[in-house]
């Protein structure tokens, strides 16, 4: 892989010629725990039982006399590694690599410190300290800076041995808590603390090999977040968190306190769907298949999709219909475009369905969960799809006494997630929500739905004769009688006519409001009449707010680029795929028609008729709720005074 301009290299040889003292930290050092507590004995017995080897140290230094001491126990990772299966004296493979890796990743983090005490003050503060010449004023500088290389020396450790440990991953997962023993004296002290814990995690989280691997992995990656919080708050580390540093022989590219993952692909064992097996949903399908191919154009390189840099790219899209029509069928649809659009450029795809497995009955681990859905999406290094089918059953609504504290722990972490103060569009990814009853979805997180399906299934005579027609197979005798077969599916025709019909708003309660704004101030032609028409529409509903304007503008710059990138760029990478990211963009700017008054009237008439839907049924539902109740305490009434006469 060749350098972007934004990386530098961090190189073999810099990192080699740490690896004796990363080697000599895996066979043992000395620690006295300061803030976790000991819960496992070391690993190596002492020669003589029941002798101390060393007297327990007291500090003859003023002010150090009163700190809490513990006694340093050697800490002695190779052997606590190859502990981890009791059955076998021979190291197995899998702890070799671990092993490995450890010191791997420990003299990479030696190595981006050193780079790091080099480019800043610190290198030339810490000759000055030990020849006894540091300035009075530079002691609190050079404090701050050990800090940071200590924070730095950290979350590289994480960083690398998550990575490293990530192509040996199975099902199995461990839960390693919080890390305590994050000490930030310095960079020395910080990989202390931190070999330190992981030793004890190892000690009671990694009886056999799997969990080896999972207790380590789990490890890095609370070393990498806890590192990572505390540097929000200190100083001197701008510099390395605005730069990239790339390891050649891992294909490792750290960027500042940014993890690091193995572009993997996930193996998908359901069954994929033809566009011509999704019969109806017209503008559903036809939008998966623009999305799908949206995706592609994701730039590694840039870390950017040229669709999310001019505009109308989907990051999240609800998809709503009643029970039966379809919703499954178009999930299958798209993650088998992708599935296959991706192997054919060789790029690494991740598909995941966050399900009614991850809501959890421990305080925040739905939460936890559902993080670690959104991350795995998220990757910059792959092209990713996230789904989450009835939504309604794992996000709960706020003010609802029926939902569990694990929805609302997944319902927070979505919304956050889909538009919070952190979230970066880059265009690798796309999230979708489904739901049979989206008016059980919480408001807030409905409209962080940037485009909506409405998932309808067949609606005509023809297409309910395709559907028949496709479910029936070919294994009969029955005539197909006088049909065209399959051409009510032709996409282009059906989009159009689906289109047009939102010309004028499907639902009662917007209708009323077109009619009444159309007649006070004529056809909506122009934006401020448009704006007019949004006010009375805001008036009608109060929850139709200035997200939702939003959500109408990126569905009228998703028609902008309504053109379908022709196949062939898809099935030849050459063409299009594996352009450069500027190419790319020019391509796609050339294909873009201009914005019309009747793409913004029919976006504005199909977001809107989904909030009025979705307002009317949760309204009706909650009424209807209320009548069966007053009806049931009537009943009850009745029966009690019978009874008491």
């Amino acid at each position: 892989m060749s350098l972007t301009s934004d990386q530098m290299e961090l190189r073999e040889e810099d990192i080699r010629k740490h690896y004796p003292s990363a080697t000599a930290l895996l066979e043992g050092f000395d620690h006295a725990p300061r803030v976790a507590k000991p819960v496992a004995e070391s690993v190596a017995p002492e020669r003589s039982p029941g002798v101390g080897t060393r007297r327990r140290f007291r500090s003859t230094t003023p002010g150090l006399v009163t700190r809490r001491t513990v006694r340093a126990d050697g800490v002695h990772l190779i052997d606590r590694i190859e502990a981890a299966d009791d059955g076998d004296a021979l190291t197995s493979p899998l702890q070799a690599t671990v092993q490995h890796g450890l010191r791997r990743a420990v003299a990479i983090a030696l190595a981006m410190a050193e780079v790091y005490s080099d480019q800043t003050a610190l290198g030339d503060l810490k000759r000055a300290n030990l020849a006894g010449d540091l300035p009075p004023a530079r002691k609190a500088e050079f404090s701050e800076l050990l800090t940071a290389e200590a924070l730095i020396s950290a979350h590289v450790l994480g960083n690398a041995l998550a990575y490293l440990m990530s192509s040996h991953l199975t099902e199995i997962t461990v839960d390693v808590g919080e890390v305590e023993e994050l000490l930030t004296d310095n960079g020395q002290l910080a990989l202390h603390g931190a070999l330190w814990e992981l030793d004890q995690v190892l000690a009671t989280k990694a009886p056999d090999d799997a969990h080896l691997v999972a207790a380590v992995s789990a490890y890095a990656e609370a070393l990498m977040e806890k590192a990572a919080q505390r540097a929000q708050s200190a100083q001197h580390l701008a510099g390395f968190a605005g730069s990239a540093w790339h390891v050649e022989a891992d294909d490792l590219t750290l960027r500042g306190f940014e993890p690091a993952s193995k572009a993997k692909s996930t193996t998908l064992t359901m069954t994929f769907k033809k566009p011509t097996e999704v019969v109806g949903n017209h503008i559903a399908k036809y939008q998966a298949l623009r999305l799908a191919k949206m995706l592609m154009a994701y730039d590694f390189d840039r870390r950017l999709n040229p669709f999310a840099d001019l505009g109308g790219f989907i990051f999240t899209f609800m998809g709503d219909g009643k029970p039966g029509t379809g919703k499954t069928t178009l999930i299958q649809m798209m993650a088998g475009l992708l599935n296959d659009y991706c192997q054919v450029a060789g790029y690494p795809f991740r598909y995941q369905n966050l399900s009614t497995d991850n809501i959890d009955s421990y305080q925040g681990k739905s939460g936890q969960n559902a993080k670690a859905f959104i991350n795995t999406i998220l990757d910059p290094s792959v092209i990713g799809f996230g789904t989450i089918d009835d939504i309604d059953q794992l996000a709960g609504k706020r003010g609802d006494r029926q939902s569990s504290a694990g929805q609302l722990e997944i319902t927070a972490v979505l919304m956050e997630s889909f538009a919070g103060a952190n979230t970066v569009v880059r265009g690798n990814c796309t999230f979708g929500m489904f739901s049979n009853y989206p008016e059980n979805v919480d408001d807030a997180l409905r409209q962080r739905a940037g485009a909506r399906f409405l998932v309808d299934g067949p609606q005509s005579r023809a297409d309910y004769i395709d559907i028949l027609s496709l479910l029936m197979g070919k294994n009969h005798d029955i005539p197909l009688g006088d049909h065209d077969l399959m051409a009510a599916q032709e996409i282009k025709r059906a989009v159009a006519a689906s289109f047009e019909g939102h010309n004028r708003p499907h639902e009662q309660g917007l209708l009323d409001v077109f009619d009444r704004v159309s007649d006070q101030i004529g056809p909506l032609d122009t934006i401020a009449k448009l704006g007019t028409y949004l006010k009375g529409i805001q008036q009608a509903d109060d929850r139709f707010t200035g997200r939702a304007i939003k959500n109408i503008t990126d569905a009228v710059k998703v028609r902008a680029m309504d053109f379908e990138l022709p196949d062939e760029w898809m099935e030849t990478p050459e063409l299009f795929l594996f352009k450069d990211y500027d190419t790319k963009r020019a391509m796609i700017s050339e294909l873009r028609v201009p914005i019309t008054v009747d793409m913004v009237l029919q976006e504005i008439n199909r977001y809107a008729d989904s909030e009025f839907r979705y307002a009317d049924k949760s309204d009706e539902v909650a009424i209807e709720a209320m009548v069966r109740d007053f009806g049931r305490q009537e009943e009850a009434k009745k029966r009690y005074l019978e009874g008491k006469g």
